[in-house]
Order: C-alpha cells, then sequence, then structure tokens
C-alpha cells in the first residue's frame, strides 16, 4: 500500500501535463502526501491552482520566491520518499543526464538521493531520436526507473510511441518501486546472471559476451517487489543489487552445483544465465604457443535448463535465448524442448538488443506456440515486464492445479 507514503510530483512542459491532475488525484486516494513541482512551460497545460486543489499543497515552481527560511531544494529533496516525473519531456531528461540544475525541478532532481521514476512522454520522432535514447539509457544505468511511453496516436497527429503511460500503470510502478505492493511477497526466486568462463589453462578461459544486465534486472526488482532472491552470478562487472544473496561462479558446472544447492528451496527460477555449452580439460601451466596449430576437444557442459524442466514439479521456470536468425521459431522450440513455461528471446544483431547494453528488444515465447514481441526498452523496464508474468503463470498453474 502507498498510503503514508510521500510523493514529490515533477510536471514538465508537454500536452500531457494535464494528465498530471489525474495522477495525483489517484495518489491522493491512495493515501499519498503529494507535493507538486512544475516547470513554467508546464503552466501552460496546467495551472497550479487545479494541482494545489487536488493535492492540498501550495505548488512549488520558482527557486527564488521569498521563503520563512530553508533551501527549496534542498528542503524538498529530504521531505520526498519518491520523485515521480509525469509528464517527463525530453529537455527534463536531457538536463538531468546532463546534470544540469538551473530551474526548480531540475535542481531537486540532483538533490534526490532516493528513487525516481520518469515517464516520458513526447513527439514518436522526439523519443526515438538517438540523443534521448542515449540519455535514457545513461539515467537508466544510474538507477533512475523509466516507464515506457504507450503507442497510439499522438496530440501532433503522428503514431507511434511517445504518449504518457496509463496511470494505473505509472500508480502500480510506483508502489513496486516504493516496496508497497509485495506482489511477489512469499516468493522464493532463483535467478542466474553472466556469463561463465570454461579455462583453457591457467591463464586463457572460453567465454562469451554476456554483461549480466539482464539477470541483475531481474534479481533487482524483484528483491524491490518483496521477494526472497538468490542470484547464481558468473563473473561480471557489476555491483550486487540490494537485498540480494548473490552466489559467484565460474564456470558452467559450478553454476549447475549452485543450482542444484537452492533449486529445492525456490518457487521461480529465471535462468538469464548465459551458460557456455562446451568445455575443455583444463590444462597446468600457460599452454606456449608453437608453430602448429592447436587443436582443442570441447566437451558438451550440462544443460542447465532442461535439468531443471524436467524436475520443475509446480515451479515456474523463465530461460532465455539469444538468437541470429529464426527468433520466434527456436524460442518456442527452445520453451517446448526445455520444460520452460517462458522463454525470453532476443536477436541479438539488432541495435539495442545485443551484448552489454542497457535495452533490450524481446519476444516472449510459451510452449503452446504462442509469441509476443515487445519494444525497445531497458532491460530495468523489461526486468518487471518478466515479473509480471511470473505472476500470470503463477495464476494460470494454480487454476489448472
Amino acid at each position: 500500500m502507498l498510503a503514508g507514503r510521500r510523493v514529490i510530483l515533477g510536471v514538465a512542459g508537454g500536452i500531457a501535463a494535464y494528465k498530471a491532475a489525474e495522477i495525483a488525484g489517484t495518489l491522493v486516494k491512495q493515501g499519498v502526501e503529494v507535493r507538486v513541482i512544475m516547470t513554467r512551460a508546464a503552466q501552460e497545460f496546467i495551472t497550479p491552482l487545479t494541482l494545489q486543489t487536488i493535492t492540498s499543497h501550495e505548488v512549488a515552481s520558482d527557486m527564488f520566491t521569498p521563503r520563512s527560511g530553508g533551501v527549496a531544494h534542498i528542503e524538498a529533496a529530504r521531505w520526498g520518499e519518491a520523485f515521480l516525473i509525469a509528464p517527463a519531456t525530453a529537455n527534463i531528461i536531457g538536463k538531468m543526464a546532463a546534470g544540469i540544475g538551473d530551474d526548480l525541478l531540475s535542481t531537486i532532481v540532483l538533490a534526490f538521493d532516493r528513487p525516481v521514476l520518469v515517464c516520458p512522454a513526447m513527439n514518436v520522432t522526439m523519443y526515438k531520436n538517438p540523443v534521448v535514447q542515449r540519455n535514457i539509457q545513461a539515467l537508466s544505468a544510474l538507477g533512475y526507473y523509466f516507464i515506457e511511453p504507450g503507442s497510439g496516436r499522438l496530440a501532433c497527429g503522428e503514431e507511434g510511441p511517445g504518449r504518457l503511460a496509463p496511470t494505473a500503470e505509472i500508480v502500480a510502478r510506483l508502489e513496486s518501486i516504493l516496496g508497497g505492493s509485495g506482489d511477489l511477497g512469499g516468493l522464493k526466486m532463483l535467478i542466474t546472471a553472466g556469463p561463465t568462463r570454461e579455462p583453457l589453462d591457467s591463464v586463457r578461459y572460453i567465454s562469451n559476451r554476456s554483461s549480466g544486465k539482464m539477470g541483475y534486472a531481474v534479481a533487482k526488482a524483484a528483491a524491490e517487489r518483496g521477494a526472497d532472491v538468490v542470484l547464481v552470478s558468473g563473473p561480471v562487472a557489476l555491483s550486487p543489487p540490494d537485498g540480494v544473496n548473490v552466489v559467484f561462479v565460474e564456470t558452467a558446472q559450478e553454476m549447475h552445483l549452485a543450482v542444484n544447492r537452492h533449486f529445492e528451496w525456490c518457487d521461480v527460477v529465471v535462468k538469464a544465465a548465459a551458460v557456455a555449452d562446451y568445455r575443455v580439460q583444463a590444462q597446468p601451466g600457460k599452454i606456449k604457443k608453437g608453430a602448429t596449430p592447436l587443436t582443442l576437444t570441447l566437451e558438451p557442459n550440462p544443460d542447465i535448463l532442461r535439468d531443471l524442466g524436467e524436475r520443475k514439479g509446480r515451479r515456474v521456470i523463465i530461460g532465455f535465448a539469444a538468437e541470429t536468425e529464426q527468433l520466434e521459431t527456436r524460442a518456442v522450440e527452445k520453451a517446448r524442448n526445455k520444460g520452460a513455461d517462458l522463454i525470453v528471446a532476443n536477436d541479438v544483431t539488432r541495435p539495442g538488443a545485443g551484448f552489454d547494453v542497457d535495452t533490450n528488444i524481446a519476444v516472449f515465447a510459451y510452449p503452446d506456440g504462442r509469441t509476443v514481441p515487445l519494444p525497445l526498452m531497458t532491460k530495468s523496464a523489461l526486468a518487471h515486464r518478466i515479473l509480471d508474468q511470473v505472476l500470470d503463470l503463477r495464476e494460470d498453474g494454480a487454476d489448472n492445479g
């Protein structure tokens, strides 16, 4: 529940600013104390009096209004438990990414060290502009939360992504970020992430380009939503998410053992790790360079996803597939062959969907043959989509059980 929470609502100057009244009203009805910060441009679309009436708090917009004491942006930053920016224009997103604080809203963002949820709304061409996407990716990497805009006919007459997300979705996401929803509370989740390394000798190894960002995003989001999370991680350059028990491994066999140790404990498995398919018999010391070609004999590693699928019981099992062709067909086949409830597949040749990036373009593939393509989004946003599927799949399992 959000009742009793303190939320700053930042309103930037786009046509969707009028929807801030609905957002504020919905939050107030749920018992949230809301204080509104508006840019001057936002006041061209909706009056401060409207939002003041809804929230019962004076709306702030000017850094230099005479005050009885204190510093406006510091006081606001200390007061709020979360900062919701809706709508967020390309301008405010650019300021945030550049660290610019030239008005009250952007200055509070700089002084705010608690969760910030950004809800973009703008013209489709502006939203797809590489600079805007780069700014969104940069902010996501710093821990800012984003809700992808909806698609449809925009105020400018164009079609495509750019509409402010529905109020219900914004409020639900805010609730999950603040830990109020707890919609995964009581669930025990086992998540794998990152690559594995298969040693050739004491110096070299075989690995892949997985960064672990997707698995870490799922673990972070699951913990935020109340799940008890064990993350089995290959070697990555990422900080462990707060509230997550991390088990570090190197090889595929080590990952298999770690997963097996926690499998009986868990209710849900999300296998996002890119496990090496083959290993070699590692040689002691360093293999010396010679004049003749080096021949390596590869042995298959254990198929962790298939092994878990064969023993799944009533657990929900979600796997991943990185493909370069026939994406949907191969993902459905993998779901069927591995005993998975869902495969999250992506074509790693597409811009924004490859390795070591902060975004993804995924397809949900199910063993019954259904596929659901998703648009480009941050891995954080995709993580929440995956967790929503966890809830749906568990509900379906309960209905069929």
